[in-house]
């Protein structure tokens, strides 16, 4: 942490611009402009899209912390084609390994860009900049709040030995140019608060008249954050009205679950009916080479390929286990086709259906008997050409959501939630077992904090088992 925050501040004072427009400083560079200097509604804009620019790096929602949830479990696995995701794959990581040390620093990275904006003060506002300064500021707390929950689900310690909400977190930075370097971790309950918090703060703040476009956050973003937190942490009761807020408020600005003949081409264009948010990457603005679309297709990459059991999941009818979306390639290996087709597919951070499912298993948990949740489950299951379901468990919803989410990032986390041990459906291909069974509770549910970071702060406390 004392590394990364001493590199911002030396690239703020190499880019430091009194006052600056599109022309003058590039987005990429605005996350370096210092605090003081943010003089107009402009500079807030571009130092905003900073932060939007740093979450599309391959090593953030660009590909890695998206492959981190499936390649983990039993929906996918690396063959190692390239040599990629194989220690992440296997759960078998040390703290030198690159994975946890990229993501890691990528992830503060956007945190603080995030604080420039949420820490910076423009005197002689009018109340129309007033009002988009509010709304820049929301963006920034949410962003914060969605960076310091990945952060925790991947570095915390919280299905660890038991660890829940005492056990060892990640340190929440809310200062830019912070005067502690050397920031201790806090627990995953006070995490949790914070994150809570910026959220809350982050709906005060902001105008939904000013929602315009689903490539940043928006008000029905916010909640569906919220909503995706709280479903983690068992919140039932705010995961519940946090998900009918977002889908409320989404489906007023016209989104909606995506029919069946809409589904496969969802995921070919930007912004679809279902989005609530996604990542923007265009032909000549993406990850190339390192993004998704390289590390599942059959390329010189390929590394991440799909198992025959999540196949499996799928009646002959359900348009999520089609050809369209699950193919055998050249040399006999099922692929995700579907899903980031190019390197310009936008990425998608919250679907409407993710809504649904969250909202359908918050209403279970406080009530396994809510007639609601069977028709939300058959309201994706319909729109798949799916069987419906005549009655609901909470397996039913849990296999829903790996169907409808996989290759997007939840698979890991969902089975990590639910306090399960991590399945062997091919002992062939997932290399768990390398090391005896991963059951629940194992050190490897935690990635190793990276040791650049326990080398320059004392206070970084390592992970059991590292």
């Amino acid at each position: 942490m004392k590394t990364i925050i001493k590199s911002l501040m030396a690239l703020s004072l190499l880019f430091t611009v009194i006052s600056c427009d599109d022309k003058d400083l590039d987005p990429t560079l605005s996350v370096n402009k210092d605090i003081t200097t943010i003089k107009s509604v402009n500079d807030l804009n571009l130092v905003i899209s900073g932060a939007y620019d740093r979450m599309t790096n391959s090593f953030y929602y660009g590909r890695d912390i998206l492959i981190f949830g499936d390649v983990r479990s039993d929906n996918a696995y690396s063959n190692g084609n390239s040599g990629r995701f194989v220690t992440a794959g296997s759960m078998d990581m040390v703290d030198s390994d690159a994975y946890p040390r990229d993501t890691f620093t990528q992830i503060y990275k956007v945190i603080g860009s995030c604080n420039i904006v949420i820490n910076s003060s423009i005197a002689g506002a009018n109340a129309t900049e007033t009002s988009q300064i509010s709304y820049y500021k929301g963006q920034a707390l949410t962003l914060r709040a969605l960076a310091h929950y990945d952060l925790l689900r991947l570095f915390g310690q919280q299905n660890v030995d038991g660890g829940g909400l005492t056990a060892k977190g990640i340190a929440y930075i809310r200062e830019f140019q912070s005067s502690n370097l050397s920031p201790s971790r806090n627990t995953v309950g006070e995490v949790k608060d914070f994150i809570y918090a910026d959220l809350d703060q982050a709906l005060s703040l902001m105008n939904a008249d000013l929602d315009d476009s689903k490539e940043t956050i928006t008000t029905p973003a916010v909640n569906a954050i919220k909503a995706r937190v709280a479903l983690y942490f068992e919140d039932w009761t705010i995961a519940k009205k946090a998900s009918s807020d977002a889908m409320n408020t989404a489906a007023a600005n016209g989104s909606r679950i995506a029919q069946a003949n809409e589904f496969v081409n969802s995921y070919t264009m930007p912004t679809p009916v279902n989005s609530i948010f996604e990542l923007a990457f265009r032909d000549n603005d993406n990850q190339s080479i390192d993004g998704l679309y390289n590390i599942y297709a059959e390329t010189n990459y390929g590394d991440v390929a799909v198992l025959q059991n999540f196949k499996n999941q799928f009646s002959p009818s359900d348009v999520r286990g089609s050809a369209a979306m699950l193919a055998v390639d050249s040399k006999n290996k099922l692929r995700n086709v579907g899903k980031f087709i190019s390197n310009s597919s936008n990425v998608p951070l919250i679907r409407f259906e993710e809504m649904v499912l969250v909202n359908a298993e918050a209403s279970f948990m406080l009530n396994s008997a809510d007639p609601s949740v069977l028709v939300s489950l058959n309201s994706i299951a319909s729109n798949r050409g799916a069987d419906l379901y005549i009655a609901v468990t909470r397996n039913d919803i849990l296999n829903e959501r790996r169907k409808e989410l996989a290759f997007e990032g939840f698979r890991f986390d969902d089975l990590a939630r639910t306090k399960k041990d991590m399945p062997i459906v091919d002992a062939l291909r997932q290399t768990y077992d390398d090391k005896g069974a991963i059951v629940f509770g194992s050190y490897r549910y935690a990635f190793p904090i990276p040791l650049v970071e326990t080398n320059a702060n004392a206070n970084a406390t390592q992970n059991k088992g590292y």
